[in-house]
C-alpha cells in the first residue's frame, strides 16, 4: 500500500479525515466519467438523480468493476482502515461500498443540508472550475462560500464550531461519520463544471456500534 498522506480535522465532535487522492486515480476516474457522459445509453442506465437531494446537472452511480478497476475501491477501503485505526485503536476487517456516485454541478445549483446512510461517508473533488464567483457587494470581512461544501455538526456554542466550510480543490477528499449533516452552496463563476465524488459504506457493527448491543 502507498503512503497515505492525511490530515485529522477535529473542528467539532467527529473528526474529519482529510486526504489527497493520487493523480494517476484522478485521471482514471475522469477518464471514466467523460466516457458516461458522452453515452447517452449508460447515463440513463447509471442515473442516479431521484435517489439523491441535489438539484445539479446529473448524478450516477459508478459501476462495481469500475471502482475495482481505477482502485477507487481499494483506495477508499485504505484511508477508511487507517482512519478508524487512529481513533479507535481497532482494525476492521471488512469496508463494505454500499455504493458510489459522481456529482456533476454547474453554476447556479446547489446540494441541500442532508446525510448519509450506511456507516462512513465522504466526499471529494475531480473538477473543480478556474472561477466560483464573488460576493455581488464586496465584503472584505465575509469569506465568499460559493461552491464550498459545508460539513455541520451540533450547534454554535462558546468554544464550539458548529461547521467546517471546505473550498474545493481537486484531489482533496474528506472522509466522515454517515450521521454528519452537509451541503453544497451555489457558485455563481464560470460556466465550468464542479465534479465531485462520493460514497457510503460499512465497517464492523462492533466498531462502530459505540452503544454495544
Amino acid at each position: 500500500m502507498d503512503k497515505i498522506n492525511f490530515e485529522l480535522i477535529r473542528r467539532f465532535g467527529p473528526s474529519v479525515f482529510k486526504v489527497k487522492m493520487p493523480e494517476n486515480l484522478i485521471l482514471k476516474l475522469n477518464n471514466y466519467i467523460d466516457e458516461i457522459i458522452s453515452n447517452e445509453k449508460k447515463s440513463k442506465q447509471l442515473d442516479n438523480g431521484n435517489n439523491l437531494v441535489g438539484d445539479v446537472t446529473q448524478e450516477f452511480k459508478l459501476e462495481q468493476k469500475i471502482m475495482e478497476e481505477t482502485g477507487w475501491g481499494q483506495f477508499l477501503a485504505d484511508c477508511v482502515q487507517k482512519w478508524i485505526e487512529i481513533e479507535t485503536e481497532d482494525k476492521i476487517s471488512k469496508l463494505h461500498i454500499m455504493s458510489s456516485w459522481v456529482v456533476r454541478q454547474f453554476k447556479n445549483e446547489y446540494n441541500p443540508t442532508h446525510w448519509h446512510s450506511g456507516h462512513i461517508s465522504g466526499a471529494g473533488f475531480l473538477k473543480v472550475p478556474k472561477s466560483l464567483g464573488t460576493h455581488v457587494q464586496k465584503k472584505e470581512s465575509k469569506t465568499y462560500r460559493g461552491g464550498n461544501l459545508q460539513l455541520i455538526h451540533g450547534s454554535k456554542m462558546f468554544l464550539c464550531h458548529s461547521t467546517l466550510n471546505i473550498v474545493p480543490e481537486v484531489g482533496d477528499f474528506y472522509f466522515f461519520p454517515n450521521y454528519m449533516m452537509h451541503s453544497v452552496f451555489p457558485f455563481k463563476g464560470s460556466d465550468e463544471e464542479r465534479r465531485s465524488i462520493s460514497f457510503n459504506a460499512k465497517i464492523d457493527e462492533k466498531i462502530y456500534n459505540v452503544y454495544g448491543s
